[in-house]
This record gives structure tokens, C-alpha cells and sequence, in this order.
């Protein structure tokens, strides 16, 4: 049974990730933690004023929330009755990304799925803060759905390999559930400097057909480009339904994220991203 975290500020891009979350993990066992997290600096005291007066400011605040999340349940059961799916509604009162840290630890999650939040300065255009933040804070995986993504299964997953990084098998099991559950191919893609191939390179390469010979996988590099608009590129020429790749925060967070203005806002998550911690 999975753990699934769908984090929700109750926009449309919140519940657009969730609805792909349905639909991703059909006829599979799954237990669904839907989390709504509120911060002091959104109310003012006018709004606290409100409440009735045997009430504490806590319960004032999350109230309606808990109303829209049981709501939500609702629809969702109703939406997917044949689906072994269980439902929890959780309210926190706290910094985002320390909620969901709590909620991680205390729930044993498996993977945070969570829409991009539609931030439009350059420094957070590739997912929007919240999304961003989660990736760079928390070590749970998490699959960033790109705003208004309408779910097409992911038959075409793109694997990268940063220049710097080598193959690693640990954490990677999100990737092989999602390739075996859908029958996936692999496009497995290697960001270079330049065209030498190095006994590390050939050492990689070798170890990964040997771990991805029950999956329908090919090998691609580009040479030379910045990394986001690299898998940019690749997902327009190949038809990628999905991405995926392990972030290390030293060295490709850190590439990924600082390049030029015009790679991040070129890239902008056409389709869902899977980031996974090594």
C-alpha cells in the first residue's frame, strides 16, 4: 500500500494534481493524505473577531478549511468508486514546508504529488515557490504537476543524468513502480560537457542496462546545453509523458535551478516531474 501526500491551498491547480493522482495510481492499494496548511500572516484580526467567542483562533481558522476538504473527499470518493483509495483530510497551522515534513515522518509517505502554484517571477518560474520549496527542503519524492496538465498516461518517461552525476539505484523505486505499473519506455537522457566518454561513463551505462533490461529503455545525451532546457527540448522531440531524475542539492539542484533566466523560463514543466533524493 502507498502513502500519498496531495498538498492543497484549494486552487484549480492544486485539485488538477490531485485528479492526475487518481487517475496515476488506478487499481492500486493507496492511502491518500490531503493536507491544507494555514499561515498567521494570511488572517488578519478583523477575520479572527468573527468567530464565536467559546472557539479558539485555531478552530476559527481551519473550519471552513476542514468543510472544503470534506467536500472534497466526497467528490473524490464519488468520482472513483471501484478504487481501493482511502482518504484522510489533515489542517496545520504552521510553515509550509514544516507541515509537511511532520506529515511525512508521522504518515510514512511515500511520494508528495503537488500541482505548481503559478509563480510568475523568473526565479521560481520553473515550479512556483511552494512546489520549489518542497523539492528543496523535504526528502520525500515528490511529482510536480504542471498547471492545467490534463493526465495522459505515461507511457514515455525521460530519465536524466546530470554531467556530474552518476547512476544510482537507491530511491529510485517511485521511477520503477511507474514504469512497471504502466509498462513504460525509458528514454534514459546524459547532460554532457563535451564528447568525451569517460570508464565512469561506460561503468554507468553498463550498469544501467543491466538494471533496466526488463524495461523497453534507449540512451540519449546532449552535449553542452543548460540542463532545463535540455529536458525542455527533449520532451518537444520525443513525446515524453513524464520526467524524472535525482537532485542532489550541492551539485544539480543547484545547476538545475541557478542557470540563465532564458533556460528557466523556456523549460516551464510541460509535463510531470519526477524528482527523486539519492
Amino acid at each position: 500500500m502507498k502513502n500519498i501526500l496531495l498538498p492543497t491551498d484549494l486552487s484549480d491547480n492544486a485539485r488538477n494534481a490531485i485528479n492526475y493522482s487518481m487517475e496515476l495510481f488506478k487499481n492500486e492499494l493507496c492511502t491518500f493524505y490531503i493536507l491544507n496548511v494555514q499561515k498567521a500572516s494570511n488572517y488578519t484580526t478583523d477575520d479572527l473577531m468573527v468567530a464565536p467567542a467559546n472557539t479558539t483562533i485555531h478552530q476559527s481558522v481551519i473550519s471552513d478549511v476542514k468543510k472544503k476538504l470534506n467536500v472534497l473527499v466526497e467528490e473524490l470518493k464519488e468520482n472513483h468508486p471501484n478504487e481501493n483509495y482511502t482518504f484522510h483530510t489533515l489542517t496545520d497551522y504552521d510553515i509550509f514546508t514544516d507541515a509537511i515534513k511532520q506529515v511525512v515522518r508521522s504518515k510514512n509517505i511515500d511520494l508528495i504529488v503537488m500541482g505548481t502554484n503559478g509563480a510568475t517571477g523568473a526565479a521560481e518560474v520553473v515550479f512556483g515557490s511552494n512546489t520549489l520549496n518542497v523539492i528543496r527542503k523535504v526528502d520525500c519524492p515528490v511529482i510536480a504537476i504542471p498547471q492545467g496538465f490534463v493526465y495522459a498516461p505515461p507511457k514515455t518517461i525521460l530519465f536524466t543524468i546530470d554531467y556530474s552525476d552518476h547512476f544510482v539505484t537507491e530511491g529510485i523505486e517511485p521511477l520503477m513502480d511507474i514504469l512497471a505499473k504502466h509498462r513504460s519506455s525509458l528514454r534514459i537522457l546524459k547532460i554532457k560537457e563535451d564528447e568525451t566518454i569517460t570508464v565512469a561513463d561506460f561503468d554507468d551505462k553498463k550498469h544501467m542496462k543491466d538494471f533496466f533490461k526488463s524495461i523497453n529503455h534507449t540512451f540519449h545525451s546532449i552535449i553542452n546545453v543548460p540542463t532545463a532546457l535540455a529536458i525542455n527540448s527533449f520532451v518537444q522531440i520525443m513525446d515524453v509523458d513524464m520526467t524524472a531524475m535525482f537532485i542532489k542539492r550541492e551539485t544539480f539542484m543547484e545547476r538545475f535551478f541557478r542557470g540563465s533566466e532564458t533556460s528557466k523560463i523556456s523549460y516551464g514543466t510541460r509535463v510531470p516531474l519526477l524528482i527523486m533524493h539519492s
